[in-house]
């Protein structure tokens, strides 16, 4: 029996990375162009407040970067939307101290970074610094998190929502966790999906299948970070920067996501 096929429209989208500051800079170099030289290390976002912005770990940043520029381009209200963020290990740098900390000397924890080293929280982040009262979920599923958060999407519009924000995001990775779960640079995409139509906006169309086997030559922005624990979702964005008719992304245990993509 062959898989039921999901659809949707992209709406909005969203990146971010080191000398990839936003969308138009990633497709621009996906296409062949450059980085951007003078790009700052660290995205700002500007849904929390100055205080909350120095405070929230590099992988929160580039979570909520990547989810408002989404919004913007899809012209959508931010509160006014379900969400779902994926990450392989969330933030790893806390995951370390934590880890550290307890081990040598427990009564020293931050307070600060405990609160921060849950895996939803950029999910609160988000949900707080905006206002949103829509369900957001946080999910994890290794080398397959974002196409497995992007069938959860698709399933959230199959069954009613007018749009579903979807965002992928990963740091590096430190100390002995790194030797096991390895993972490098800073990365966050995002997709606002959509049931409507919309003139110039691309169309994609999911199904279930057998895992793909590596591209022999991967795209332009999967060879820029190809380290990161996220780099397998790169796939999709090279496509939808270059036009691609087809990807298929890793969606965990013996299993591929594989995408039809109509650029209208």
């Amino acid at each position: 029996m062959n898989a039921p096929v999901l659809s949707a429209v992209i709406e909005g989208i969203g990146y971010w990375s080191r000398g990839l500051p936003d969308w138009n800079a990633a497709r621009a170099y996906a296409q062949g162009g450059d980085a951007v030289d003078a790009a700052p290390a660290r995205p700002s976002p500007q849904s929390l407040p100055a205080n909350e912005r120095r405070r929230a770990p590099e992988t929160v940043a580039a979570a909520l970067e990547v989810a408002a520029a989404a919004c913007a381009a899809a012209g959508r209200e931010p509160a006014s939307l379900s969400s779902v963020f994926v990450s392989s290990h969330g933030d790893m740098a806390i995951t370390d101290y934590m880890c550290s900390t307890l081990a040598h000397d427990p009564r020293a924890i931050s307070p600060t970074r405990f609160h921060n080293s849950v895996h939803n929280a950029a999910a609160g982040y988000w949900t707080i610094g905006v206002g949103a009262m829509r369900p957001a979920t946080a999910l994890s599923a290794l080398e397959g998190g974002f196409a497995q958060g992007l069938l959860e999407a698709l399933a959230q519009l199959a069954a009613g929502e007018d749009a579903v924000l979807l965002a992928g995001y990963d740091g590096a990775a430190y100390g002995p966790l790194a030797a096991v779960a390895p993972s490098q640079g800073l990365l966050g995409a995002a997709l606002v999906l959509g049931r409507a139509p919309r003139a110039g906006a691309p169309t994609l169309h999911a199904r279930l299948g057998p895992a793909p086997e590596a591209a022999a030559t991967p795209g332009r922005l999967r060879q820029r970070d190809p380290l990161n624990a996220s780099a397998p979702m790169l796939d999709l964005f090279d496509a939808l920067a270059t036009g691609a008719g087809a990807v298929a992304l890793p969606a965990g245990g013996g299993s591929g996501l594989w995408l039809e993509l109509r650029h209208d």
